[in-house]
This record gives structure tokens, C-alpha cells and sequence, in this order.
């Protein structure tokens, strides 16, 4: 398993209102955008570890999102 502390860049696209909304989530918990993202995935990564599936269960499913 890699070291923590090594840090993987990639390209990442977003549309701005997704970039917008985690821009302004990434302030109110005073985090940047690049450590708001970080966070949410990790977050992601140990629920999934944590029961098995991904949150939600349909993930690959297209929804719909008011942003």
C-alpha cells in the first residue's frame, strides 16, 4: 500500500456549478477546494470499506442534482 504522505495528482473536470457547490461546502468547513474533495472521497472509500457497497447502492445511475 502507498504512503500516506505520497500524493497522486490527476486531471480533474467538473462543471462549474458541481465546482461552485463544493467550493462553497469547502469554505463552511474551512478546508480548500483540493482537501474538500480529498475528504469527500475518503469518506466515500471508508464507507464503502466499512459495508461493502457504494453509497449510494446505485451509483452508477444517473441522477439528477439541483446544482
Amino acid at each position: 500500500m502507498a504512503d500516506n504522505k505520497e500524493k497522486k495528482q490527476i486531471p480533474l473536470r467538473l462543471s462549474a456549478s458541481l465546482y461552485n457547490a463544493i467550493a462553497a461546502w469547502a469554505e463552511d468547513d474551512f478546508r480548500s477546494v483540493n482537501g474538500q474533495i480529498e475528504y469527500l472521497l475518503t469518506e466515500c472509500v471508508r464507507q464503502r470499506k466499512k459495508n461493502g457497497k457504494y453509497v449510494p447502492e446505485k451509483l452508477d445511475e444517473h441522477i439528477e442534482l439541483d446544482i
